[in-house]
């Protein structure tokens, strides 16, 4: 399927899967945004569409508020498509340091996003969650497995209902307190428990006496980094998140170093929560104008 000239667009589709997987295997991004699985998922709140101007290929979104923006593009004369982008008067999102550094010095707006910073830890230490640093984490989790029977397991297409269960549970908890991004999460938590297979994405599901109570779903984001997309756990049982989070990085992608667990949006409790976990690093991401 072609992608057409900018000023055109199309939708991003699933068939563009296989190009863009390989477009990212040369890439190697940092940036959570930059999978497939998560363009695809949020192709609609975001209103993805795939452009190219000159040979480089580029993503057009929009942000929850409707402003819209571009990606880094993702190949080819890029520092051209970029520039040729932001003089047309167009906001770059979610440019990293590096390719700020290496494409924009000089002649624009360079702002940091803090609440779309990813936050990126060692996959070793979520997974046995050493140290004091870590201990009331671990003390948590005793807590969850004192009270309950639980058995963790690969997620399948057979824990699909479950687990939509489960994500209207939360959804009903999330959404009365009145945040703008949980009825997209929802739409695309459910999408990814459908197309996990298609979309390469693998996960874990936490289940007490056969009832879904946690899940966790993600993918490998670059060659020593895995990201995950989803978790979600039910809101009343303490402990069962912190379960669910070792257990992904206990379980999945051994050989990656790193996991990236994505921004907090700037939600308070959502940021103390992932910082609480001692992030070895905060990926920064930026916006960009014409100055």
């Amino acid at each position: 399927m072609g992608i057409p000239a900018y000023p055109t667009s199309r939708p991003l589709a699933l068939a563009d899967k296989q190009f863009l997987d390989a477009v990212f295997a040369r890439l190697q991004p940092r940036v959570s945004e930059l999978t497939f699985a998560n363009l695809y998922l949020f192709r609609t709140p975001h209103a993805y569409r795939l452009t190219m101007v000159g040979d480089a290929v580029v993503v057009l979104g929009q942000g929850y508020d409707g402003a819209p923006y571009f990606l880094p593009p993702l190949s080819g004369a890029v520092t051209d498509a970029a520039r040729t982008l932001l003089d047309a008067g167009m906001t770059l999102y979610g440019a990293d340091e590096q390719f700020v550094e290496r494409h924009l010095a000089g002649g624009y707006r360079i702002e940091e996003d803090r609440d779309s910073f990813d936050y990126l830890y060692l996959r070793q230490e979520l997974a046995e969650l050493p140290g004091n640093r870590l201990h009331k984490k671990k003390n948590r989790i005793s807590y969850f497995a004192a009270r309950h029977r639980y058995v963790v397991e690969l997620y399948r297409e057979g824990h699909r209902e479950g687990c939509l269960d489960l994500l209207q549970e939360w959804h009903r908890v999330r959404a009365a307190v009145g945040s703008s991004s949980v009825d997209p999460e929802t739409a695309a938590t459910e999408e990814a428990l459908a197309l996990a297979g298609p979309l390469g994405l693998e996960g874990v599901v936490v289940l007490v006496e056969g009832r879904v109570v946690a899940f966790a779903l993600g993918e490998r984001l670059n060659r020593e980094t895995a990201v995950c997309h989803f978790e979600k756990g039910d809101p009343f049982m303490e402990g069962v998140a912190q379960l669910v989070d070792r257990e992904f990085n206990r379980l999945l992608f051994a050989d990656c170093i790193w996991t990236n667990r994505e921004q907090d949006l700037g939600v308070p409790g959502l940021r103390d929560a992932k910082l609480s976990y001692h992030p070895l690093e905060l990926v920064r991401k930026f916006r960009v104008r014409r100055g």
